[in-house]
C-alpha cells in the first residue's frame, strides 16, 4: 500500500500544497538528475553521437510503459501541449474528406490551447466549432447527475458530420472525468478523429492506449506526471503514420546517428510517430529529469496513486458537502482532482483570504475552487482546506472534519 511519499520532495512544512494541476514539485531525485545533466553539458567534449540519442530512447520507453502502448516508437517529445494541437490541427486540415460545414467537438471551458489550434483549419476550411456544455437544471429527482449527463451530450453531439473530438481524461478546472472508451466508440463510428489532452491526469490515474485507442495522446510532462516544464509528451496512431509534422529538423530522419552523413539529405522518416519528435529533443538536463520522475511514477503505480489520494480526500468530501458546497458525484470525477462550488451566499474573493490564511495553495478555474492532490498530501492538508472553507459560510464558522 502506497503510504505519503512527501519527503521524496522539498516541499516546506506548514504549507499544504494541493495544486498540482497548476504545477507538480521537482521530486529530489529529479533535480538531482537535472544538475547531472547541468555538469555533463558543461564538459561538451565528453559528448558522444550516441548521448543525443539515448536519452531520448529511454523517455519513449518509460512514456509507452506508463500509458500501456507495445511500441516507443508511436511516442514523440514535444516542447508543449500547443505543440501537439498544432501538429493535429496541421493535419487535420489534410484529412480525406473533410468539407466545409463539418464540427470540431470541444467540451464546455476547455483549456486555452486545446481551443486555439482548431482556428486556422476553422477559418481555411469552413470547419466549425461545437461544443458541449454541461447539464444545469436538475432532474426528475432532484439531483444534477452532472458528469454522467455531460458524458451522454457528448455521445449526442457526435454525429456523421463531426471530423475531430477533442476531450480530456479530466476536466482541468473539476476533474470530471470523460467516458473515452465510449467517445472512442462514437467517434469511430462516424468517422471522426479523437484526441485526448491527458495533462491533468497522467501519472496519477491510469491511462491505457489499447484500450481508449485515441487518434492522438498529448500530455504535458510538468503536472501530474512531476517532471520539468517545456516538456510534454504524445502519443500517435496509425493514423499519422504518413502525416506532416510541423517543423523539419534533421534529427528525425533516417541515418541521423551517423554524423558523418548528416550532408546526404534524407527525406525518409525515421519510424512511426518519429517525424513528430521537435527539434532539440535531446535536452541534456530535462530529460533526464523527466525520466527519473517517469520511472518514479512506475515504481508507486499509478493506479496505487489514485487510489492514494482517494484515501486523502475521503473525509472531506462528506465534510464540505455538509457546508454546503458542491462536487461531482464519485463516480464522475477523479480522486487526484475535483471542484469545489461555493453555496448561495459565500463570495469567491472572501474564500480566497481565508484559503491565504489558512496557508492553502490551490486554484481558482471557472466558477471552481480546484483541489488537486498528489503523493505528498494527508488528510491533515485536506482538514485544513475544510477548515478554511468553513470559515466562511455564514452562520457555521470553523467546522473540523468529523
Amino acid at each position: 500500500m502506497l503510504t505519503c511519499q512527501k519527503e521524496l520532495f522539498d516541499l516546506p512544512e506548514g504549507i499544504h500544497y494541493l495544486n498540482c494541476a497548476t504545477t507538480g514539485p521537482n521530486l529530489k531525485k529529479a533535480m538531482e538528475a537535472g544538475i547531472g545533466g547541468i555538469m555533463r553539458k558543461s564538459m561538451p567534449h565528453l559528448l558522444t553521437p550516441n548521448d543525443f540519442f539515448t536519452d531520448v530512447a529511454r523517455t519513449k520507453a518509460l512514456f509507452a510503459q506508463l500509458i500501456h502502448c507495445p511500441d516507443p516508437d508511436r511516442v514523440a517529445l514535444i516542447p508543449s501541449v500547443s505543440y501537439g494541437m498544432a501538429t493535429v490541427a496541421r493535419n487535420l486540415a489534410r484529412k480525406p474528406g473533410l468539407r466545409a460545414g463539418q464540427e470540431i467537438v470541444l467540451i464546455y471551458e476547455e483549456f486555452p490551447s486545446d481551443v486555439y489550434a482548431w482556428e486556422e483549419v476553422c477559418a481555411e476550411k469552413g470547419v466549425v466549432i461545437k461544443t458541449v456544455d454541461p447539464p444545469t437544471a436538475e432532474t426528475g429527482d432532484g439531483s444534477l447527475q452532472r458528469g454522467r449527463r455531460w458524458n451522454q451530450h457528448i455521445l449526442e453531439s457526435i454525429t456523421t458530420n463531426t471530423c475531430l473530438v477533442m476531450v480530456p481524461h479530466v476536466h482541468w478546472t473539476d476533474g470530471t472525468l470523460f467516458d473515452l472508451p465510449a467517445i472512442r466508440q462514437r467517434s469511430r463510428e462516424v468517422g471522426a478523429w479523437l484526441v485526448v489532452d491527458a495533462s491533468q491526469s497522467m501519472g496519477a490515474l491510469p491511462f491505457d492506449v489499447q484500450v481508449v485507442q485515441p487518434d492522438a495522446l498529448i500530455s504535458a510532462g510538468y503536472k501530474t506526471m512531476l517532471g520539468p516544464y517545456g516538456m510534454a509528451l504524445s502519443y500517435w496512431s496509425e493514423t499519422f503514420d504518413d502525416g506532416a509534422p510541423i517543423e523539419n529538423n534533421w534529427i528525425n530522419r533516417v541515418g541521423s546517428d551517423d554524423f558523418g552523413s548528416l550532408a546526404r539529405y534524407q527525406r525518409e522518416y525515421r519510424p512511426a510517430a518519429t517525424r513528430y519528435n521537435m527539434g532539440e529533443q535531446s535536452n541534456f538536463i530535462l530529460l533526464p529529469m523527466l525520466n527519473a520522475a517517469m520511472t518514479q511514477l512506475l515504481e508507486w503505480g499509478v493506479a496505487n496513486i489514485q487510489t492514494y489520494c482517494g484515501a486523502v480526500i475521503a473525509d472531506a468530501i462528506p465534510a464540505l458537502s455538509r457546508l454546503g458546497y458542491q462536487m461531482e458525484e464519485a463516480d464522475w470525477r477523479s480522486n487526484h482532482l475535483f471542484g469545489v462550488r461555493l453555496p448561495a451566499g459565500v463570495d469567491m474573493a472572501t474564500v480566497k483570504q481565508s484559503l491565504a490564511d489558512h496557508h492553502i495553495s490551490v486554484s481558482v478555474r471557472g466558477d471552481s475552487i480546484r483541489v488537486s492532490t498528489n503523493v505528498w498530501n494527508t488528510a491533515a492538508d485536506l482538514a485544513a482546506l475544510v477548515a478554511a472553507l468553513a470559515a466562511v459560510v455564514p452562520a457555521v464558522g470553523p467546522v473540523p472534519i468529523e
